[in-house]
């Protein structure tokens, strides 16, 4: 899909596979050959009934009524003239194929000119693609042209709502603070590192110190990993769920012995593990800051932060009606973090058989990022490893 404003015309190139047009007797000839003249009095109405009614353009938030269908045509899947608007835009408007051509109907694609009124070409465009009825699975490849002649491209699957196609700051800080608040809602993994991070110690000083210095440290990856400073091999990704489970296994453990000391120090090294599990969820969508990445970065996080506000809102008061009128705090926490224990080592035990998967060479060692997460993570090994020394010392009987 293409799509620019043009004075007082708004107009957008939509390609499709001719075969997604369901319910339409396709004329033919032969061998099961295309008859292009036969089909061409049909193709607006194909237009009108399947494409324009399902591509929604909104002029500074006001939907624009539904566009006319100014032009169609019937293309070979080798054509490339939708690299470039002014190219497709003289294909669609050209004559359609011949029927000597010998084109098979179910091969070709089905490319539609709609044009919509607008005030002026200098205003905020968002679009609103619902072509997922097409298919059960649609993805979607959008390249807008600015009035300055600036180049937005997006790529998404099914419906992704309303889309700003040249976002304002506010506009992509609102997005980014969304997508945050509800990726850390459903990162489920992420929602039980802080669970487990917060059972033992429920008072506000400890736990400000506990998500602060989580929060610093996840930003700094992700930010650093939105900046193209993380390794992009395929072996990454595993390998970071699989520290990210482990990192719970940790915590929980922690949690079952009752070592819950400097506990600021374990969520800042295993946060920078998260940062890159954030990382991997925004590399998608960063496609919808536009021109203003480092402000989508920013929202992202306080959208993060916001849900971690919201589940610890919630989770700290549950925790304390539980210990109060349940089970007793110790008990109850043992019993929580055993079964956060038994999830945490599932995962890691999956994760870390697909990471095994990989052959690694010597490339992995070269990302600087990628030895600051590794330090953070053997610097909090090395923290827990003295505590428990320290608390083996302390329990000595002395003479």
């Amino acid at each position: 899909m293409l799509a620019r404003p043009a004075g007082t015309t708004f107009q957008v190139l939509v390609r499709v596979p001719m075969s997604s047009m369901r319910d339409v007797e396709v004329p033919e000839f032969g061998p099961g050959y295309l008859d292009v003249e036969r089909l061409a009095p049909q193709l607006a109405e194909l237009s009108a009934q399947w494409i324009a009614p399902f591509v929604v353009v909104y002029e500074n938030g006001e939907r624009l009524p539904m566009a006319a269908t100014a032009a169609t045509q019937v293309s070979i899947p080798s054509d490339r003239s939708f690299s470039a608007f002014e190219q497709a835009l003289a294909h669609v408007r050209g004559a359609l194929p011949a029927n000597s051509e010998n084109l098979v109907w179910d091969q070709v694609l089905f490319d539609v000119l709609l044009e919509y009124p607008i005030r002026s070409d200098r205003v905020e465009f968002s679009i609103h693609s619902r072509l997922n009825h097409l298919a059960d699975s649609v993805l979607t490849a959008l390249q807008f042209q600015t009035a300055e002649g600036l180049t937005r491209a997006y790529q998404f699957s099914g419906d992704p709502g309303p889309l700003p196609l040249d976002p304002s700051w506010l506009q992509a800080a609102w997005r980014f603070v969304q997508s945050g608040f509800l990726h850390i809602l459903d990162g489920f993994d992420h929602l039980l590192f802080l669970f487990c991070l917060v059972v033992p110690l429920r008072r506000l000083r400890p736990l400000v110190w506990i998500v602060t210095a989580f929060t610093v440290a996840h930003s700094f990856t992700l930010i650093a990993s939105a900046m193209g400073l993380a390794p992009d091999a395929l072996w990454f990704p595993p390998l970071v769920e699989t520290l990210i489970a482990a990192s719970i296994l940790y915590m929980a453990l922690e949690n079952i012995v009752g070592a819950a000391r400097r506990r600021w120090v374990f969520a800042m090294g295993f946060g920078l593990v998260h940062g890159f599990g954030f990382a991997f969820a925004l590399r998608e969508t960063l496609q919808f800051a536009g021109s203003h990445v480092l402000t989508s970065l920013l929202a992202f996080n306080v959208g993060v932060e916001l849900g971690q506000l919201v589940v610890l809102l919630l989770l700290v008061p549950a925790l304390a009606a539980l210990f109060r009128f349940v089970l007793p705090e110790r008990i109850g926490t043992i019993i929580l973090s055993a079964l956060a224990a038994h999830a945490a080592w599932h995962w890691m035990a999956e994760r870390g058989a697909v990471f095994g998967q990989f052959n690694l060479g010597w490339g992995a060692a070269a990302n600087p990022l990628w030895w600051l997460a590794g330090s953070g993570l053997v610097g909090a090994g090395a923290l827990a490893v003295a505590h428990w020394r320290a608390r083996t010392v302390a329990a000595r009987p002395r003479p």
